[in-house]
């Protein structure tokens, strides 16, 4: 299970056992290979379901300076060519992940806001069949399980 905390001592890698070769990744999907993107995947790989200003203030103190709005962009780009996964729970800013393309949902703390990966229990995309599709193709579904972590649960 991949669990983080935003600026908390609690952080996973998105595969612990894969070394990720961010420039092979962002000229394969297409993408020119530019500092700042390589910089961003990099720090969402050791630092997953973050937000847009932590991935800022980490990659500003690596790079020593970028806008928050190259920050915003190169997510956008980066989630567009299916590198970065944008994730919007509700009521909290969007974060940002570098596990794509699977069929896994998260777990998320109401008190403490940690955030953990958890794969789909049923097998296959889209994991969960709609009572009523109304004739869509589903494909996907998004799935964000609110509760308490066993820290905040005491």
């Amino acid at each position: 299970m991949n669990v983080s905390r935003e600026g908390g001592s609690v952080v996973g890698m998105t595969d612990p056992g894969r070394h990720m070769d961010a420039r092979a990744m962002v000229r394969g999907a297409g993408l020119r290979v530019t500092n700042q993107r390589i910089q961003v995947l990099e720090d969402l790989a050791a630092h997953p379901h973050s937000t847009a200003d932590a991935v800022h203030a980490r990659v500003g103190a690596q790079l020593g300076s970028i806008s928050k709005q190259a920050v915003y962009d190169v997510l956008w780009a980066l989630g567009e060519a299916g590198l970065v996964r944008r994730i919007e729970p509700a009521g909290s800013p969007a974060i940002f992940e570098t596990r794509t393309r699977d069929n896994h949902h998260h777990l998320v703390c109401r008190s403490c806001g940690v955030i953990a990966d958890v794969d789909c229990a049923t097998g296959e995309p889209p994991c969960m069949t709609p009572s009523d599709d109304h004739g869509f193709a589903v494909d996907e579904a998004e799935v964000i399980f609110w509760g308490l972590c066993p820290t905040c649960r005491g």
